[in-house]
């Protein structure tokens, strides 16, 4: 952002002390580099006012000046009177001290009662049945990762309906400009990760949207109060008011009042019923052989949308042949209504004078997801009324136009389901299940372009995508089937496609439409692409080959800083196969069209791995790095989950890894996966595990702290003294975070019930050849953690003892003293940088570090390499960083893989982004003013970063 577009903002003089100067130009300081002819893209966003600034990866393309930001909460605030930092005069931070500037109400979590409570509003909007666009369109979710149900869309003019929210669907709307604000209900076929793991983030998304936030109804079968009782543990209640259940409830002796409808099993629930649409459900349950009723996150739902029919046209010849004169007669007869002749002795009915009607159509989508759920297919009553022949519909029955199948190729390809299907006879049915060739065809074609571009720069860093491994090129696609906009050729069945839809109104294009369905995305036309754009590509990926090789050209050779050869002993020949650390989301608040949120995936390869943080659509992004197979062997060898904080965008795709870890393990020895978490986090896991197993055993981030491992080896009770103590600066009486945290009488040491959990973890760990994880508190909201995790000792070549490397991972957090402290000798530090330095006032109301902050925390640790994550999703490609002081330091990308064995490459890549991204600017997309844009700025009440 320019500093010169906006005032200029207060920021106390002490912040120096960290050697901190926001308002300090160096915007100009680049074009005295021999890289200087591209756009500055790394500048500092403070230029001198004499002079106009460079465009970054912050600025729009068009005008002299980009416009300010809107929703900048800091701004929001001083336009209400008050400043975020108001009631709290702390200074600067000081790596020698313990005083550091912080939001204190938001680290207390005091900061929501600060805001007026929201009484979300619903869509309400005046229905037009007659002149109705209408169709039912495929939402691509996990047609190329398989990890998800794919989600279908059922669009009219003036309401929009969503059948199941699984993780990813904000991204894929974003990126295909669907507006999720336009959705009045969603719907889930079952009640689990599969189906529902994108809905906690979209509710929170839609909470935020404009200065009254958005709420839809939510349905579901009986289960569905489980999740929204795991939901309520992160979830404000009013995002959540409108969730509604139907069927029996499954625990008979449960006293937990429903919200939603109960009536016979057999019979259909009629959910929506209004001029434009009739959706009903129809519980589907596995066959039981041993006891009545299914367990949760079983029973599925048939939904059936029925659209009313349109009744022929009036015809005024044929009424004043019948002795009718123009009139209120006329209405009558078209409202349905017979009315006597005007000149003759007869009664005219509707009939005489209207055209044919027009039947409404009927689209069924059915989740069958086991061949059990198949065989009760066959038996439900309420679907007879849907298996006529249309040349014979007689008592009520109906003609179905169109089937989408949610059911996976395994049940849709058994005899039971087909012979199912053959009762619908001339209707068109759609699979949407999962099937292994759309792996080539990544559906987030944005974030999979800037991949496979960075993967040509510098595939050492930036390995090839499973989705585009070599096994799955194929660039002989028949396109011959795409080539009509509407078939009316009904009774086929057809797989579906990313933005398949079929067309219910008007009438006339009744049937499938591939006009939307986008163009095939594979690696040669990404390549092509970017040589055509980029023609210097080549030479500097030939560059970066002799990077590992030790060779350096002149322009490494003109910055000193880049040629560094001191390579920490831990990393003395080290093996490729020792760690890697992958980061699956650098992103912050809500997945965008670029960047997933967080999730670091810690590869120990044939030891294990462990993941920290665990962003919703994790195990898509597992399935995009490592292809399908690939990611399954990831998921099998996940032997603990560490999880800062319990904000949404840290921890909502834990389920489903969980989850998909359990279904991989069925039947094979194994051990429970151990996650380490916040307290309320444990919470969430707790009333979600009423509704799916997920296999898994719990440990507070506190038994993980440095005296509480201490307080378990009783022989080794000097470790109660470690500098590293968690309970250290932070929590020292009368320091300011110790009325934060509250600390109860009983001190955390007494971790008694902890213990046996300690010990396993403790085994697992040096199982993984790991002597730490040692969790920390950090300053961001109650309960919000860094980790450290170390090697343990090994023997070089010579035989002689070595350390081993450290990585200190911050969460979300401010500067702080404790971040330094667990930093200190780190071999890689991975820290949070959500905000340009321009915005450091920004950052510290909302308990974030800048990018120059973060920095500074690994230059006074002296920490080897510093790896910048979590950027605002304000940033799309790159975040506007200040190279000038990225001397040991890289920023972070989706898919990016650092082996520890290529840490001594990792800063001298940076430069190469310049050209990589020379020409990326702040896209000018129509979500930057949409109410239903994503970015992170404009929803700061409810999806907290």
């Amino acid at each position: 952002m320019l500093t010169s577009s906006m005032p200029h903002r207060h920021v106390p003089q002490n912040l120096s002390l960290f050697g901190f100067s926001p308002l300090k130009s160096s915007s100009f300081a680049l074009f005295l580099r021999p890289f200087s002819l591209y756009p500055p893209i790394f500048a500092s966003s403070s230029p001198s006012p004499s002079r106009r600034p460079p465009r970054t990866a912050g600025y729009r393309r068009s005008g002299s000046s980009p416009p300010r930001r809107k929703w900048s909460s800091f701004e929001e605030q001083k336009r209400q009177g008050r400043s975020p930092m108001e009631k709290d005069k702390a200074s600067s931070f000081n790596p020698s001290s313990d005083s550091f500037e912080f939001n204190k109400r938001r680290a207390e979590g005091l900061d929501k009662i600060d805001k007026p409570k929201k009484n979300l509003k619903r869509n309400t909007r005046t229905l037009n049945p007659t002149n109705t666009i209408a169709y039912v369109q495929i939402l691509g979710t996990g047609m190329d990762t398989q990890d998800t149900s794919p989600s279908v869309l059922l669009f009219f003019d003036k309401q929009r309906f969503i059948f199941n929210a699984g993780e990813g669907l904000q991204r894929f709307c974003t990126e295909h400009k669907i507006k999720l604000s336009k959705v009045d209900h969603i719907f889930l076929s079952r009640v689990c990760s599969e189906t529902a793991g994108g809905l906690p983030g979209l509710l929170l998304t839609l909470a935020g949207i404009g200065e009254e936030g958005l709420s839809v109804n939510v349905w579901g079968p009986s289960d569905l109060k489980y999740l929204v009782d795991a939901m309520r543990s992160f979830i404000p209640r009013a995002a959540m008011v409108h969730t509604r259940s139907f069927g029996p409830s499954l625990n008979a002796s449960d006293s937990t009042p429903q919200s939603g409808l109960s009536k016979p099993k057999d019979d259909a629930y009629v959910l929506v019923e209004d001029e434009v649409v009739k959706i009903s459900a129809i519980l589907l349950e596995p066959s039981c052989t041993e006891e009545s009723g299914s367990k949760p996150g079983e029973t599925a739902v048939i939904y059936v949308c029925e659209l009313p029919e349109i009744k022929g046209k009036f015809d005024p010849k044929k009424a004043m042949a019948l002795g009718l004169r123009a009139g209120p007669k006329y209405s009558y007869l078209q409202s349905g209504q017979s009315v006597k002749s005007d000149f003759k002795d007869i009664t005219v009915h509707p009939s005489d004078v209207m055209g044919p009607s027009v039947p409404g159509p009927v689209v069924l989508l059915v989740d069958c997801p086991t061949e059990s759920h198949s065989e009760e297919l066959l038996s439900i009553p309420s679907m007879k009324t849907y298996y006529s022949c249309p040349d014979n519909l007689t008592d009520g029955a109906k003609l179905v136009n169109c089937i989408i199948h949610l059911s996976p190729a395994s049940v849709t390809n058994s005899s039971t389901y087909q012979s199912w299907m053959k009762r619908f006879h001339s209707a068109q049915h759609i699979l949407a299940g999962h099937e292994a060739k759309n792996m080539e065809f990544p559906i987030l074609r944005a974030s999979s372009r800037i991949t496979a571009r960075l993967n040509y720069l510098c595939p050492q860093f930036f390995p090839a995508p499973g989705f585009w491994s070599p096994q799955h090129v194929n660039n002989s696609i028949n396109s011959t089937s795409f080539s009509k906009c509407f078939d009316s050729n009904l009774g086929e069945s057809i797989s579906a496609e990313n933005l398949l839809k079929f067309t219910l109104r008007p009438h006339s294009n009744l049937g499938v439409d591939r006009t939307c369905i986008p163009s095939r995305l594979t690696s040669l036309r990404v390549m092509d692409e970017l040589l055509s754009e980029i023609p210097e590509i080549r030479s500097k990926t030939e560059e970066i080959k002799r990077l590992w090789n030790g060779h350096h050209n002149k322009m490494m050779i003109e910055e000193p800083w880049l040629g560094e050869s001191t390579v920490p002993s831990c990393l003395e020949n080290i093996r490729r196969d020792d760690m890697e650390i992958v980061l699956l989301g650098t992103g912050s608040s809500q997945p965008s069209k670029y960047r997933n949120v967080t999730a670091i995936y810690v590869d120990l390869f044939s030891r294990g791995s462990i993941l920290l943080d665990c962003g919703e659509g994790t195990l898509g992004q597992l399935k995009r790095r490592y292809g399908l197979e690939g990611a399954d062997e990831a998921v099998r060898n996940l032997r603990c989950i560490w999880i800062s904080h319990i904000h949404a965008d840290h921890h909502t795709g834990l389920a489903r890894i969980l989850a998909r870890r359990r279904e991989l393990l069925k039947g094979v020895a194994h051990e429970p996966a151990i996650v380490v978490g916040p307290r309320p986090l444990k919470n969430f896991l707790d009333a979600y595990q009423r509704l799916e197993d997920l296999d898994m055993e719990f440990l507070d981030c506190r038994n993980t702290t440095t005296t509480s491992w201490a307080s378990q080896e009783t022989t080794r009770p000097e470790k109660n003294t470690n500098s590293g103590n968690a309970e250290g600066s932070l929590f020292s009486k009368g320091s300011p975070m110790q009325s934060i945290y509250k600390r109860s009488s009983t001190p955390l040491t007494d971790n008694s019930s902890a213990l046996p959990f300690l010990k396993k973890l403790k085994n697992v760990l040096g199982e993984m050849g790991l002597e730490d994880l040692i969790s920390f508190p950090v300053v961001h909201c109650p309960q919000a953690f860094g980790v450290v995790v170390k090697a343990a000792k090994r023997k070089n070549i010579a035989g002689d003892e070595i350390p081993g490397w450290k990585m200190v991972y911050s969460g979300d957090t401010r500067p702080c003293p404790e971040m330094v402290e667990a930093s200190k000798g780190a071999t890689v530090l991975i820290h949070e940088a959500t905000f340009e330095d321009a915005l450091v006032e920004e950052a510290v109301a909302k308990n974030h570090s800048t990018t120059k902050e973060a920095i500074n925390v690994g230059s006074s640790a002296g920490v080897y390499r510093t790896v910048l994550t979590h950027f605002s999703q304000r940033y799309p490609k790159i975040p506007v960083i200040d190279e000038s002081h990225m001397h040991n330091t890289c920023i972070a990308f989706d898919m990016m893989s650092i082996n520890m064995a290529d840490l001594h490459v990792l800063p001298k890549i940076l430069p190469y982004f310049k050209t990589l991204f020379r020409n990326q600017v702040v896209e000018e997309e129509e979500e930057e003013t949409d109410d239903d844009s994503l970015m992170s700025d404009k929803v700061p009440s409810f999806f907290i970063n």
